[in-house]
């Protein structure tokens, strides 16, 4: 009988939704992690966002997840970025979410980790929230996020707005992200069945 595989989903939101060609080098790193499967890529013109959906094993999903920040890093500028949606980074958000036998602890510990190299690897500031947070005030999003992008310049200076991974520093061209470990949002069970 074989053990049972974790399975995790990853739902990042990547700060373009314009431009076809970086969001399709975002998924191209995602989809070169082998174990990945890459359900959803949504891009909004009006938001200049792009939702991208894929599931996997946990470590393979977190290694495409880090190399989504990285190649989002390297290719999104948020010194330009307009959009409709808050947000305050070019990977603005990555939520891990427990699919398949793991349990909402362990999808924790890999978020933490995920932030932790996303920080120190990329020095850029790194924010946990939802279940992945350290603190009551960071589980809620709007306010980690609050302010969004133009505030982070006056929020990194503040001692309560350190961030939990990576440097205190402002990094104009890429903002900030948050990591979270959390459970399905609704908009995303209708891909469920996909991951069979």
């Amino acid at each position: 009988m074989m053990a049972m595989k974790k399975i995790v989903e990853c739902v990042p939101n990547f700060s373009e939704g314009r431009n076809m060609d970086i969001i399709k080098q975002i998924t191209d790193v995602i989809e070169s992690v082998e174990g990945v499967k890459l359900i959803d890529v949504d891009p909004g013109k009006a938001t200049n966002r792009t939702v991208v959906t894929f599931v996997g094993e946990p470590e393979a999903v977190c290694e495409a997840a880090f190399l989504a920040g990285k190649k989002a890093k390297e290719l999104i500028d948020m010194t330009k970025h307009k959009g409709e949606h808050p947000r305050f980074g070019a990977m603005d958000v990555c939520p891990l979410v427990p699919v398949a036998n793991i349990t909402m602890e362990e999808t924790v510990e890999y978020a933490r980790k995920l932030a932790k190299r996303l920080g120190e690897e990329l020095q850029y500031p790194i924010y946990c929230y939802e279940f992945a947070a350290f603190t009551p005030e960071r589980k809620n999003l709007a306010y980690v996020r609050s302010g969004e992008y133009e505030a982070l310049p006056d929020k990194l200076k503040k001692p309560e707005w350190k961030p939990d991974f990576g440097p205190a520093e402002f990094v104009p061209k890429t903002g900030a992200t948050a990591v979270s470990a959390r459970n399905f949002l609704i908009a995303y069970n209708v891909n469920l069945n996909t991951t069979s």
